[in-house]
């Protein structure tokens, strides 16, 4: 059957609470199976970010007045508790989905082959931690509960748990699996996106910008979110790249032309609409409805293309 709706998830109190008690069991089983196998246990990490992955960010946040703070995880999820605009009630949850970009993705790994001070998640402000909570769809969780099992005398540790050498590969191939799960995960969203579009006619959202393009000679485009459907696009400026009218900003992440402008957190008006690019290819297309200055120039060009066709036909019948 086709998708009849596309929308973000929805996160409720349950399930923050749910969460809570899940972070804590994961935290308690490592601490757990580290005491009993320091070398051997199958951990996840997640490394401190350096400045230059946010520095995007920290440069979008000024541009609404407000400075995050990277210098630990509980000042970064301070700084972007403060970041709130009551006139714009969307403008943190954008923040926190472009903070979590910022970071690179937690590892699988054996407690042995790091420090005790690489074993932090940072993402989770914990000293250790693992996956526990879901042996039924995480091998990295069935290995966690045998190492429990065998922390508390309820079955023996299975040998190859024993090799560090097996563990190591064991990790690097946990971590490979789960990315590639992630990108077939986003692959069938997308594709489920397209088909529901497919099936009907364009249609029009707010959307809110997340990046402008403010690079030299760059065509002039913009990233934007949809929150009525979850989904992010492209949407390229009917504007040409060298008009003289075109000013880019780079460190307010804004674009103006003639007397108006866009910048990174503006709510906008978009229409979203299936291309068919060939046959069986088919591509997500959204475009930009307003703010409709964008369109003044596209409009120009319309009416003197019109008015050239006039005087042309003109022209013909005095000859």
């Amino acid at each position: 059957l086709n998708p009849t709706d596309v929308q973000a998830y929805a996160l409720l109190e349950a399930n923050a609470l749910v969460e809570e008690f899940m972070l804590l069991a994961n935290i308690t089983v490592a601490k757990k199976i580290l005491r009993h196998y320091p070398t051997l246990s199958v951990l996840r990490r997640h490394p401190s970010p350096n400045r230059a992955m946010f520095e995007g960010l920290i440069s979008k946040a000024k541009c609404r007045g407000f400075d995050i703070d990277i210098e630990n995880s509980k000042r970064l999820a301070d700084s972007l508790d403060a970041a709130q605009i009551p006139s714009e009630p969307y403008f943190n949850k954008l923040l926190r989905i472009l903070s979590t970009r910022c970071m690179s993705p937690a590892q699988y790994f054996c407690s042995g082959e790091y420090r005790p001070m690489d074993w932090h998640h940072y993402g989770l402000a914990a000293p250790v931690y693992t996956h526990f909570t879901s042996p039924i769809r995480r091998y990295a969780d069935v290995c966690v509960h045998r190492l429990l099992a065998a922390a508390i005398n309820v079955a023996p540790l299975p040998p190859h748990l024993s090799s560090k050498s097996y563990l190591h590969d064991l990790c690097a191939n946990m971590n490979r699996r789960h990315r590639a799960a992630q990108l077939a995960g986003r692959a069938s969203v997308q594709l489920h996106t397209l088909i529901f579009f497919a099936s009907d006619a364009a249609k029009e959202e707010d959307a809110y910008v997340l990046d402008v393009e403010t690079a030299e000679k760059s065509e002039p485009a913009i990233r934007v979110m949809v929150p009525r459907y979850g989904i992010e696009g492209r949407v390229k400026l009917p504007i040409e790249s060298d008009d003289p009218k075109l000013v880019r900003v780079p460190n307010e992440h804004k674009v103006l032309y003639d007397k108006a402008s866009v910048q990174v957190f503006d709510r906008i008006r978009v229409k979203i609409w299936v291309r068919e690019v060939q046959d069986y290819q088919r591509e997500l297309v959204v475009e930009l409805v307003s703010p409709s200055f964008l369109l003044e120039k596209s409009k120009k060009r319309k009416s003197d293309s019109a008015t050239n066709s006039d005087s042309r036909k003109k022209s013909r019948r005095k000859a």
